[in-house]
């Protein structure tokens, strides 16, 4: 059986590295819709919107991360996600996950002219991605 070629990969956000490993294939949430990464992908980087990065190991076993939007590079075997915030999984409190959907949606419903519509949609979308990776992890 031949086994995938690995590469780098990194996933950073402002306060710290939250991942670093080799592994076979990413998958992420660029902003025109998500994109596949294997071993001698060309150069390339893009925006990442909301949504989950998969990643799949050499082992053949899958991790999954939360991602917030950011910046993605590729270049020489390396790949660099810079991300607003990043969660594996596995750290993703799934009770605050549902009290953010729950203020989230609840902001969105009220007419009071001071609310930011647009912020709390983002709030929401970052919760239901949250919850949604979440579901990998158990």
């Amino acid at each position: 059986m031949k086994t995938a070629k690995e590469f780098t990969l990194e996933i950073i956000t402002p306060s710290r590295i939250i991942y670093t490993a080799a592994v076979t294939y990413v998958r992420v949430p660029a902003i025109c819709g998500y994109l596949g990464i294997l071993y001698g992908h060309a150069p390339l980087i893009t925006a990442l919107t909301v949504g989950e990065i998969r990643v799949r190991l050499g082992t053949g076993n899958m991790k999954f991360f939360s991602v917030s939007g950011g910046m993605l590079e590729i270049l020489a075997n390396t790949v660099t996600v810079l991300a607003e915030t990043a969660e594996e999984a596995e750290m993703i409190d799934l009770d605050r996950a549902l009290r953010s959907k729950d203020r989230a949606r609840d902001r969105m419903r009220q007419k009071v002219p001071d609310i930011d519509i647009d912020r709390a949609r983002r709030s929401l979308m970052k919760a239901l991605n949250r919850i949604k990776v979440k579901q990998h992890s158990d």
